[in-house]
């Protein structure tokens, strides 16, 4: 059952963001309006990210709510369910190159790389300079 909270405007967001995204990009498939449990650092920094790039971020996983993230199959811990993860899509390894450099350029230090996409996190309750493949 799709569940909704009172969609709101996230303050201090840089304009970076506006140009790049769409809050619901980052929301939870199961709740409209969850983008707004997103850290509004991550959102930034993925923003500056985006723009150094030069290159789309599609996004196709932002926040998940515990119930999504079982159905998903992530893990208890999930860094999505905290607000400070994404997944990029990036199919092609020119994609992974651009993205991943952004992405470290601007201070990200937990990058997972996978077959079709990039997850990127700054959780700091994780261990920090890390990369792994899926």
């Amino acid at each position: 059952m799709s569940q909704s909270i009172k969609k709101k405007k996230m303050k201090n967001l840089n304009s970076n963001f506006h140009l790049y995204f769409e809050y619901n990009e980052f929301d939870s498939p199961d709740i409209k309006g969850s983008y707004s449990n997103m850290s509004v650092e991550f959102l930034n920094k993925l923003a500056d990210a985006r723009k150094i790039a030069g290159c789309g971020f599609k996004i196709t996983s932002g926040y998940r709510s515990p119930e999504h993230n079982e159905k998903v199959g992530g893990v208890s811990s999930s860094s999505h369910i905290a607000g400070r993860a994404c997944d990029i899509y990036a199919p092609t390894s020119r994609q992974k190159f651009l993205i991943v450099s952004a992405l470290l350029e601007v201070g990200f230090n937990r990058v997972g790389i996978a077959k079709n996409f990039i997850h990127v996190d700054d959780d700091p309750s994780k261990s920090e300079d890390v990369i792994w493949t899926y």
